[in-house]
């Protein structure tokens, strides 16, 4: 049986790291959540949004192991996620200017 090379072996990340990703995810959660309780007008929406960015960021990054992958791949889902901002960011001048 052959061996596998370092390029087809999986990524095993350690218990240890996943339960402190989840841990922070959790309280990211909860401070979404005390973010959502101030009074901030709208800036309440951007903090629970740039929450949510990060809790995004450390979703992908270790749970679905892009931290893991080739450079391409990673720009890859950079172009796709600029691109999805940008018709986000269109659809908000949209609604805006009604």
């Amino acid at each position: 049986m052959p061996q596998p090379t370092d390029a087809q072996s999986p990524h095993i990340i350690s218990y240890a790291k996943l339960t402190t990703v989840w841990l922070a995810l959790l309280a990211l959660t909860g401070l979404t959540i005390w973010v959502s309780r101030l009074d901030m007008g709208v800036n309440r929406v951007w903090g629970a949004l740039a929450i949510a960015s990060l809790k995004s960021g450390l979703v992908i990054a270790f749970f679905m192991h892009m931290k893991y992958e080739g450079k391409l791949l990673r720009w890859l889902l950079f172009v796709a996620l600029l691109t999805l901002a940008i018709f986000i960011g269109f659809t908000f001048f949209d609604v805006l200017y009604r």
